[in-house]
């Protein structure tokens, strides 16, 4: 399955993607938490590598002999928490409020130290904004990728598509699979999401499932501003470093 539409979000856990469904190319287990206050998240993984990005809500993560409180009250508006360990690491999150809490994990032998970032360590772009008059700016938030966490094998971070604006533009690919999961700022929010060649409508709560070497750009419409968690995972000895560009789009970058 190539896109996917969650529509309301039960109370728990809603899979987004499952390494062990036969049809699933993503070779990452991802998901939101939906949590009411006293409900509590526990992980343990032999072999995967897990991050909790905290997309809403105030709670205590705790994890070797660790706890800090965050709080996050705007995905559009904040920089992102995260929580990052490798396999063999115990995990609670006691939600002290609703919450919600998006969970990524892959297999990754590699142990290494475990880490929680913070909004102020997260990384921070505004791409496309002198091209095409705006029309593919975006602000794009990367939370840990090859540069500063070569020992894993995923990436995560998040993107705000301003209204009636493109992202990941020009078009581009990568052999690594890739998710997109989608917010918008008022629930009837929309837009477009072109996998391959194929187009799909984007709505809140909606995610995007891209196998290595398809094209994605998307758009959002006029009046809605568009979120989306992108989660990427590398491939042995073939990590996401940089997006390859569509070579028949590439004069775009010379339109200054």
């Amino acid at each position: 399955m190539v896109f996917k539409q969650l529509g309301q979000l039960k109370k728990g856990y809603n899979k987004l993607s499952d390494i062990t469904d036969k049809d699933d190319e993503m070779m990452m287990d991802t998901g939101i938490f939906m949590l009411d206050a006293g409900m509590e998240i526990h992980s343990f993984e032999a072999a995967k590598e897990s991050a909790f990005l905290l997309l809403d809500g105030c709670v205590r993560m705790e994890w070797e002999n660790q706890a800090v409180e965050i709080k996050r009250n705007s995905l559009f508006a904040e920089k992102p928490w995260c929580l990052h360990v490798p396999k063999d690491v115990s995990v609670k999150i006691v939600p002290l409020s609703d919450a919600e809490i998006l969970r990524q994990m892959t297999v990754n032998k590699n142990c290494f130290m475990s880490k929680l970032y913070s909004p102020a360590e997260c990384r921070e772009d505004i791409f496309g904004e002198s091209l095409w008059e705006g029309t593919a700016k975006r602000l794009v938030r990367t939370v840990f990728d090859y540069l500063n966490a070569p020992y894993s094998n995923m990436t995560i971070g998040e993107v705000i598509n301003y209204p009636g604006n493109w992202s990941s533009y020009i078009p581009h690919h990568h052999p690594q699979p890739e998710i997109y999961y989608y917010r918008f700022d008022k629930p009837q929010g929309f837009g477009c999401s072109i996998v391959g060649d194929k187009a799909y409508k984007i709505v809140h709560n909606s995610a995007s499932m891209i196998p290595g070497g398809l094209v994605h750009p998307q758009v959002s419409a006029p009046g809605y501003t568009m979120y989306y968690c992108w989660m990427i995972r590398h491939l042995d000895n073939d990590p996401w470093t940089c997006r390859i560009e569509e070579e028949q789009h590439k004069w775009l970058l010379k339109s200054i």
